[in-house]
């Protein structure tokens, strides 16, 4: 139970930075409010940010559950994650947030809150590629690499991953 509650301390604390503090304070930079009318593009916002938030939410539960740890590089995962999400693409948590993000931008029809998303998915790439691939393959070795093998780093696959 206890890594559950650090994990949801530490994604309610990311959440609020990355998609709640970042993003109001570059709409309120930009002078951007709430479009006056909800239309097509609002509705498939929300659901895309719904979405999102609820791929990044589902992460957080399989890193406590099954991981035994966190989301942050500070507490990381007793065990390796191959489960739900991680069965497909091995970054679900990243493009459920970058997706919130997208929706965000889509709803308030802000190129600067997509660009606050594609800096957000650069960003993550880089982090991914420099640091959490590296400090995996050293954690869990020849798991982690036959998982890598198998599951691509962002595009989900077709098929579940059985390990």
């Amino acid at each position: 139970m206890f890594p559950l509650v650090r994990a949801l301390t530490y994604a309610s604390l990311f959440v609020a930075l990355v998609l709640f503090f970042l993003p109001g304070q570059i709409l309120e930079w930009a002078g951007l409010t709430r479009p006056p009318e909800t239309e097509l593009l609002q509705v498939l916002g929300v659901m895309v940010s719904v979405l999102g938030l609820s791929l990044a939410l589902w992460c957080v539960v399989a890193f406590a559950v099954v991981g035994q740890g966190t989301p942050a590089p500070f507490d990381p995962p007793r065990r390796l994650v191959v489960r739900g999400p991680y069965r497909f693409v091995r970054n679900p948590m990243a493009i459920g947030v970058g997706s919130a993000l997208a929706g965000a931008a889509a709803f308030y029809e802000s190129w600067q809150l997509a660009g606050f998303a594609s800096v957000f998915f650069l960003i993550v790439h880089v982090f991914v590629v420099l640091y959490e691939e590296p400090t995996l393959r050293r954690m869990f070795s020849d798991e982690y690499a036959a998982y890598c093998d198998a599951v691509p780093r962002w595009w989900p696959r077709r098929k579940a991953y059985r390990s």
